[in-house]
């Protein structure tokens, strides 16, 4: 298994959250990485004080490591929830206060992706009302985003684990950022393709690759079965990142899996 050439980034809300936050940019710098993401990192809290966000800012700083992707706010990530942008009510009004926040921080850091979670499906709400709302939230996200120098993420997550996220295959997502860039204009929506949701949803990934990668934005993996670092499971993912790379894709691939039983630390060892 070989990975010369990608570039990789350390998932921080999955990785060394044994951690306090500010201590984990500082422990992927230990372990040998200058690039970090992370979901959005106060999940009760949108819009936190400044004071906050300078905190985890110094904290990037200071240990050397760009932050490459951010969340905006999704709702409480891990547990139920799977975004906030086509939820009616309070939910999508704390995505739209998130919004101007994330960018903001993103712009004062260099971070060049802004990741947004489409949000569950609503018992009795019609599908075609959240798919509505999400437009013009994703639409309003994208241009902040621009205006932030960065692009905007629309990913695609995995059936089994999550059965009422209605973006479930790499062809849904897209069609989503179409849509976002159809009405802005701006073509700065672009498509997270993360390789284990993906093979969960028994999709072809050299086929994603090949019909995808130029829409690609940003590249997530885990192995699977078990969401682990490569090598612990079976997707021949130093191949799939090759063909990446060959295909034109230079962005970031983040490391967004389960830490091994001997801690974050001891997570890294497949690596070149």
């Amino acid at each position: 298994m070989s990975f010369t050439d990608a570039r990789f980034d350390v998932n921080l809300s999955l990785l060394f959250t044994e951690l306090p936050l500010l201590e984990r940019p500082a422990a992927a710098a230990a372990a040998g990485f200058d690039a970090v993401e992370l979901w959005w990192p106060w999940v009760d809290d949108p819009t936190p004080d400044k004071a906050v966000l300078d905190g985890l800012r110094s904290a990037l700083e200071a240990a050397g490591t760009r932050l490459v992707g951010l969340n905006f706010y999704a709702g409480q990530l891990p547990g139920p929830d799977r975004g906030a942008l086509s939820l009616p009510g309070a939910e999508s009004e704390r995505f739209r206060a998130n919004v101007p926040v994330a960018a903001e921080f993103a712009a004062s850091v260099g971070c060049p992706a802004l990741n947004a979670l489409y949000g569950n499906r609503v018992d009795g709400v019609d599908p075609a009302e959240q798919d509505e709302l999400a437009l013009e939230n994703l639409v309003f996200a994208a241009r902040a985003a621009s205006e932030a120098g960065a692009v905007l993420l629309v990913e695609a997550l995995n059936a089994p684990e999550s059965p009422r996220y209605p973006l479930v295959s790499a062809e849904s997502a897209v069609e989503v950022v179409d849509r976002v860039n159809a009405a802005t204009g701006l073509d700065n929506a672009r498509f997270l393709l993360d390789l284990y949701h993906l093979s969960m949803n028994g999709e072809d990934l050299p086929s994603v690759v090949e019909r995808f990668a130029a829409r690609t934005g940003h590249v997530q993996i885990a192995d699977n079965p078990g969401r682990g670092a490569p090598g612990t499971g079976t997707l021949p993912l130093a191949e799939l990142l090759g063909q990446l790379r060959a295909s034109g894709y230079t962005g970031w691939t983040g490391l967004e899996y389960k830490p091994s039983a001997g801690g974050s630390a001891a997570s890294f060892g497949w690596r070149p």
